[in-house]
């Protein structure tokens, strides 16, 4: 199914005592380029998640942001050493009375003393925590992807309806354009006429001219080919792989076979027809830019 490369999903769960918070966002670049918005805490994860988001997609400037929140987790704890904070205690009042101090020791001056308290960093189940935090971001990359998906649909039907139209203005471009040389041709027998006096005219000679004026007028191979075109656009357009460079390498070819048609076109009706084809092409081709 075709995707547009901008999207957006989000996903939010409390699992295992943690809240979990992913987004994801991307706009259109030529190639996949990761970002993200980690906890420092959390950071070491960064190149598993990205190799999580390369799996699914492959086009698009991605942005990941995540947040976790403790709820019912312990991260740390707090240790005290008795040992150390009763010498300390009986050491101070041991010097007070021959300092001539006042003994006016609280709890609190004990949070100023080294040693007394020890903050320890509790273990973490580190493959339960990245069970947790892939799951969530599993499921906000679906709605990512969910929405890619819709605009890409919308993208298609879009392209294709410009691409009918186009259609249309080349079969009349092979209209005309014989047209064009039995007028050019009646055109050159009229003028002879007019010259010579005479209806007696070398009907070779004027045959001569329309063929040389048909062969740098001609358009068959250019029409030919841009049928040939916009059928393998349809084509691409139907597929589920990635299609977003080769479909502006294909509207490249589009535009390059237009031009040539508008270069040779001594039909006011063909140069219009041409002016009117680049306009779509150009509209194909700036929505082609968001397709992955």
């Amino acid at each position: 199914m075709i995707r547009s490369m901008t999207g957006f999903g989000r996903e939010q769960a409390v699992i295992n005592g943690r809240e979990i918070i992913a987004e994801i966002r991307s706009v259109n670049h030529k190639f996949f380029e990761f970002s993200s918005k980690l906890p420092r805490n959390y950071q070491y994860l960064e190149p598993k998640l990205k190799t999580m988001l390369k799996e699914k997609i492959t086009r698009g400037k991605v942005e990941l942001s995540l947040l976790v929140y403790n709820i019912d987790v312990k991260d740390t704890s707090v240790k005290v050493n008795e040992q150390v904070a009763s010498q300390y205690i009986e050491a101070i009042r041991t010097i007070a009375p021959d300092l001539g101090i006042t003994d006016d020791l609280s709890a609190s001056d004990l949070f100023r003393i080294p040693d007394v308290f020890t903050v320890i960093k509790e273990e973490t189940d580190e493959e339960q925590l990245w069970a947790d935090i892939s799951s969530v971001v599993g499921s906000a990359l679906d709605k990512f992807i969910a929405m890619r998906e819709t605009e890409g649909a919308a993208l298609k039907a879009d392209v294709l309806e410009k691409a009918d139209v186009i259609e249309d203005m080349v079969s009349k471009v092979e209209v005309y354009s014989p047209e064009s040389t039995a007028a050019y041709r009646k055109k050159l027998e009229d003028k002879l006429k007019e010259i010579l006096g005479s209806s007696d005219i070398d009907e070779q000679r004027i045959l001569t001219e329309a063929a040389i004026f048909s062969e740098k007028t001609a358009v068959d191979e250019e029409t030919v080919r841009l049928h040939s075109h916009l059928s393998q656009l349809r084509s691409m357009l139907d597929s589920d792989k990635e299609i977003g460079r080769k479909l502006d390498f294909l509207v490249q070819e589009i535009n390059r076979e237009t031009n040539t048609i508008g270069s040779k076109a001594a039909d006011i009706r063909i140069t219009r027809l041409v002016v009117d084809m680049k306009s779509e092409i150009e509209k194909i081709r700036e929505q082609i830019q968001n397709i992955e």
